[in-house]
């Protein structure tokens, strides 16, 4: 494998490492590198870390791939073949796979020599009181890698901290750097990127800058007041059931079922979160339909757009499903108004995405929603920021797939305009 320079550089660096960079530059492959040849050198006992289970995985299979390739031999079979969450080793060597949730209770106990921190800027505060004792007594090393999140911290901390190795990669940079025809094709995608982003939102998702103009869309007190439901409890149907829906986006997120409970038209409680694997699109609809023949949604809010468009299609010609799809998608629609008794007619532009975005927020702050206390779906709320760059607003996050679906599930809250983007 070719490697480029500063990923050369990152596999030579022994101490506390923070690598800071845009998306897409090949973090993860060189700290799968680094991490199995750890693991291959000498008896260690690693971790790795993520805030989901989802992105902890994503590393952990890229070092089970490496070691695979390159030193199969020396992956114990047997009873202790690998499993989802950890690989042995033949020389005693063992690495570890968690998620961190929300404050790193799952991970206590453990003594470690060394650690690796998978999108390090999303993980809690709480998290790594949990954490750094495991290196106590092994004088081990800390290994974080992540796109920023804001300016502020543990991960922006040991980034300018002197006891850890700063890098710092931009996706531009490596596009530069590459060989064609993946060179173009980097540039090209970058270009668009730039054109769809605002300034700052491009400056820290691709140049991997933090970024002080980004702020947090939803506060971790807020998100506390409204995660409060043990989504293992049954739940017992009280008013109607109203789905939001977000579809993946090829080779991207999951796809998001969440279903609400909306009582006397004012409050509305998660009563579902189904994220299935990865699947084709025929199977989506068909997992929509078998869940709407249980559940009897009143209506089901999806993405009209995209890739969405395949599925609610298929919703839209099922005689289960026809009358309850309704398209809610992120893009600008024109809205045609009537004043003036019917004599005048304007066209404005309405931001859906945002309006969504910020109905959930008012709603969450009123006390009005009540969610499920679940690690993946409080990760998705922490993830989401607002950018008012380039007079604009934009509202989005590396993990918004769940606050997609719920924000299209509470908008059951928002009776007036239903009829409006009914198909």
């Amino acid at each position: 494998m070719k490697l480029d320079k500063w990923q050369k550089e990152v596999l030579e660096v022994k101490g506390n490492l923070a690598l800071c960079s845009g998306r897409q530059v090949g973090k993860s492959t060189v700290i799968a590198i680094k991490a199995g040849e750890t693991a291959i050198k000498g008896k260690k006992t690693i971790m790795i870390i993520a805030a989901t289970e989802r992105q902890a995985l994503l590393l952990f299979e890229k070092v089970l791939s490496y070691i695979y390739i390159n030193h199969k031999a020396m992956i114990k079979k047997g009873s202790d073949k690998p499993t989802k969450h950890q690989l042995k080793l033949t020389n005693g060597s063992v690495i570890h796979c968690l998620p961190t949730g929300d404050s790193g209770y799952g991970i206590r106990g453990y003594t470690i020599n060394e650690l690796y921190a998978d999108e390090a800027h999303f993980i809690g505060e709480e998290v790594w009181a949990a954490v750094t004792p495991m290196l106590a007594t092994t004088g081990g090393r800390i290994t974080l890698l992540s796109t920023p999140f804001g300016s502020e911290g543990y991960f922006y901390r040991c980034f300018h901290d002197k006891k850890f190795t700063a890098i710092h990669v931009s996706t531009e940079d490596v596009a530069e750097s590459r060989e064609e025809p993946q060179r173009t094709n980097m540039l090209e995608f970058l270009k668009d990127e730039k054109e769809r982003m605002t300034k700052l939102q491009y400056q820290q998702e691709y140049l991997g800058l933090f970024v002080g103009g980004i702020k947090r869309f939803l506060s971790d007190e807020l998100i506390k007041e409204i995660c409060t439901k043990d989504p293992s409890l049954k739940c017992v149907k009280i008013g109607d059931y109203f789905q939001g829906i977000d579809i993946a986006r090829m080779g991207g997120d999951e796809t998001v079922l969440t279903t609400m409970d909306r009582i006397n038209r004012e409050y509305a409680t998660q009563v579902d979160l189904t994220i299935p694997d990865a699947q084709t699109l025929t199977d989506t609809a068909r997992l929509i339909i078998h869940k709407d023949i249980g559940m009897r949604h009143k209506k089901i809010f999806m993405d009209d757009g995209g890739l969405g468009v395949g599925v609610f299609d298929i919703l839209y010609d099922d005689p289960q499903t026809k009358r309850k799809v309704v398209g809610l998608n992120n893009a600008s629609r024109e809205v045609e108004r009537t004043i003036n008794r019917g004599k005048t007619k304007i066209k404005s532009k309405n931001l859906l995405g945002e309006d969504m975005a910020i109905f959930f927020k008012n709603l969450a702050e009123k006390g009005k929603i009540k969610l499920f206390k679940d690690p993946r779906l409080i990760q998705s709320l922490r993830s989401m920021q607002m950018d008012v760059g380039d007079g604009k607003l934009k509202i989005y996050g590396n993990y918004s797939h769940i606050f997609e679906s719920l924000k299209r599930a509470v908008h059951c809250l928002k009776d007036k305009t239903l009829n409006i983007y009914v198909c």
